[in-house]
């Protein structure tokens, strides 16, 4: 069966919008438009389609990738201006590719870069953070509290083998920590838990309120 790979943006308001409300907004789409999707076999057969890495609640992205299946070879042109007729305001469809394996996407993902953009009144702070990040980094172990699934207790994680690099970056006269962290099914590390580790060995007053994080890529296993 035709396998297709969507490329889109999640803009504005709809970040608000969780993983699964995102699967039922494309099921949807798929739905009106009469694309007709292939579905897993067995009892309860479902949609063959899913995301390459599940988006936070409350991230933007500049880049984030549906694969799906199809019955038909249908034009790619096709099913893009399709599917861009049933998109939300937020929701920018970009491309649409064949895909080019049999392997999921999600199972090729192994890193994305993040971009966090911090307050305004941090500007003036350049300096420091940028010093402080350069110690943090340093560190031999960097421990962040993460909430383990099954218990829901929180637990003391060293993420740093899970950080690949962080820079200071000057966007939009403010202050952002560029993050390029592992992703995927094997390793994974949400930017949150850099923020807040680094916020509590800075002294720097981050709030998850106060930091707008943003997904700028994710790399695939060659």
């Amino acid at each position: 069966m035709p396998k297709y790979v969507l490329e889109f943006q999640k803009k504005g308001l709809v970040k608000y919008t969780s993983h699964l409300d995102m699967l039922r907004l494309f099921k949807r789409a798929f739905k009106i438009t009469g694309i007709p999707l292939e579905y897993s076999k067995g009892y309860n057969p479902h949609p063959k389609m899913g995301f390459a890495q599940p988006l936070s609640l409350g991230f933007t992205s500049e880049a984030e990738y549906l694969e799906f299946s199809t019955y038909e070879n249908l034009r790619k042109d096709f099913i893009l201006e399709r599917l861009k007729d049933e998109m939300p305001e937020g929701i920018i469809l970009k491309s649409l590719e064949s895909a080019t394996t049999d392997k999921t996407l999600a199972s090729l993902v192994v890193s994305a870069t993040y971009r966090a953009v911090l307050p305004l009144s941090y500007r003036s702070r350049i300096d420091d953070i940028t010093t402080s990040i350069k110690d943090y980094l340093n560190q031999e172990e960097i421990i962040a509290q993460k909430r383990e699934k099954k218990t829901k207790k929180y637990v003391d994680k060293d993420i740093k083998p899970q950080i690949i690099s962080i820079e200071i970056e000057n966007y939009q006269e403010r202050i952002a920590l560029l993050m390029l962290l592992d992703a995927g099914s094997s390793s994974n590390l949400n930017p949150e838990l850099v923020i807040q580790s680094f916020s509590k060995f800075s002294g720097i007053t981050l709030e998850k309120g106060d930091v707008e994080i943003e997904r700028l890529s994710m790399k695939l296993a060659e």
